[in-house]
């Protein structure tokens, strides 16, 4: 969707530690409360928040990051480095950049993961969270699913092509879009290249470390979830998900007191948190934040 001039981003680059020059957008907003912090799933990029931004900038401020190996952000060199513990220093060394003492942390999927790391190192930076379809444990099936096609490279001719592969590959994920949704998903998650053809937008070897058991997460992530208590905390599940079980879902609402859990239906990884049942939970979340 087009933005308004308002809520247009500006570019800006950071430095990881080990060198790689990498990517985020800034949409300006309120200087009087937390910035949000918007950070994207496996195979994701910035403009998976467009319409979130749209929605919500100017009001509010947004940072959203893109990991190393996706979008404008450079590849890594070894791409064992493509693991969670490792995207965090890279996101703790822009939230220093930018002087943010404290973030409003939206987290689909492995953005989510690293939500809950970052809570269980320096939990005083996190004024509120939203976990998207994630949470401490993860089901070993959707895990599968997902090693079965991260790293595989298909180029396509055109955008409509590019569109008829999503719906292919995610049917079962979104049974209610239509091809104007899939187009949407496709211009978000892909690049016309300099041949003219179009191609997912990451590196390809984000799947070497994704592939070994256990990379995917990071330690104890019961005990890195539960440094979010007395944070507001929304929780959104995909009905259909694969990602994250039901009983995880209540029982990370349970876990900690004032956590919400919000079910979107007929959806699975990951609600894009354009459904309605998603933004309200945002819109609750976000009171609970401006009313602090």
């Amino acid at each position: 969707m087009a933005l308004p001039d308002k809520q247009r981003c500006t570019d800006g680059y950071w430095w990881s530690n080990d060198g790689l020059r990498l990517h985020y957008r800034d949409y300006a907003g309120r200087d009087d409360r937390p910035a949000i912090l918007c950070l994207h799933g496996l195979t994701r990029n910035a403009r998976d928040w467009d319409d979130v931004a749209g929605r919500l900038g100017g009001e509010w401020r947004l940072i959203v990051p893109e990991m190393r190996g996706r979008g404008e952000s450079g590849y890594a060199r070894d791409p064992m480095t493509y693991v969670p513990l490792v995207y965090l220093q890279d996101v703790e060394a822009l939230l220093n950049q930018l002087d943010l003492p404290r973030v409003v942390a939206f987290g689909t999927s492995l953005g989510g993961i690293l939500t809950m790391l970052l809570a269980a190192t320096d939990r005083d930076r996190i004024a509120a969270a939203l976990l998207n379809d994630v949470g401490p444990e993860l089901d070993p099936v959707g895990l599968g699913r997902i090693r079965g096609y991260v790293g595989k490279q298909v180029s396509h001719p055109t955008w409509m092509h590019a569109a008829r592969c999503m719906a292919e590959g995610n049917a079962a994920v979104y049974p209610g879009y239509d091809v104007h949704d899939w187009l949407h998903m496709a211009k978000r998650l892909h690049r016309l290249t300099s041949a003219g053809r179009i191609q997912l937008d990451y590196d390809m070897r984000i799947a070497e470390p994704f592939r070994v058991p256990g990379n995917e997460a990071g330690p104890d992530m019961w005990r890195a979830y539960e440094a979010l208590a007395g944070k507001p905390v929304a929780i959104v599940r995909g009905a259909l998900s694969d990602i994250l079980p039901a009983r995880v879902a209540e029982a990370m609402a349970q876990r900690i007191d004032g956590a919400e859990l919000t079910v979107v239906p007929d959806t699975g990884h990951a609600p894009t948190l354009n459904e309605a049942p998603a933004q309200a939970a945002i819109d609750r979340l976000l009171a609970r934040v401006a009313g602090a």
